[in-house]
């Protein structure tokens, strides 16, 4: 998170205890994926906790390297593809399942890019100004189009859902990644998780509302 460890740690708790909540909602099997992102938005904080612990000490390297990955991992490969997954599962219109298909596909190419990318190039995470700068050395000619087309993956799926209230989230999202891209451009990655991990507590109040349409 952009501010300390106590922040990222707090976070981390709170939305993971909002993702336990939230899965114990699902009245469908189909919702359980959609359910589970609040869960692993806050062990994403969690794991930036640990990097913000150790990043001062270069002899806990190892663990820094591990909490840095978990984070990316998440960050770069989970949310592309779980987010129009959750998403597809729950839809019931077939000209939408097909859009969502599509952004799927999209989701899964630039999971396999990023997985390149975290595989073959460096990763230096790095404290600078109460933020979290991941620094690395990814392909520059193709970071604005990986970027459009994150964008892309996981916001646009949460605004063809005809799932109630899906819209309001996929706005909430799309006005926290403007609010970081104006004001925290350099630690995008950090600092939009972090909005986009406190924006999915909205799941809980989806899934809630979704269970008394389904009953009545």
């Amino acid at each position: 998170m952009c501010f300390s460890p106590e922040a990222s740690f707090a976070g981390g708790i709170i939305i993971s205890t909002i993702g336990v909540a939230t899965v114990k909602k699902v009245h469908k099997p189909s919702q359980l994926v959609f359910a589970s992102i609040p869960l692993f938005f806050g062990i994403q904080q969690i794991a930036e906790g640990f990097l913000w612990l150790t990043l001062p000490y270069s002899e806990y390297e190892g663990i820094q390297k591990i909490s840095a990955y978990i984070f990316l991992v998440m960050a770069q490969l989970l949310w592309p593809l779980m987010i129009p997954a959750s998403v597809l599962l729950m839809e019931k219109d077939k000209t939408r399942e097909k859009i969502l298909k599509i952004l799927l596909a999209l989701g899964l190419s630039l999971s396999l890019y990023y997985a390149f990318c975290l595989l073959f190039f460096n990763v230096n995470p790095q404290i600078m100004d109460y933020h979290i700068l991941y620094k690395t050395d990814f392909p520059k000619s193709l970071r604005m189009p990986a970027f459009i087309t994150y964008l892309v993956v996981t916001i646009t799926p949460l605004f063809v859902s005809t799932v109630k209230r899906t819209n309001l989230l996929g706005t909430l999202m799309f006005l926290s990644c403007l609010v970081t891209a104006l004001f925290f451009t350099q630690y995008l990655t950090s600092v939009w998780c972090f909005f986009a991990a406190l924006i999915s507590g909205v799941i809980y109040w989806i899934l809630k509302d979704s269970k008394r349409s389904f009953i009545s």
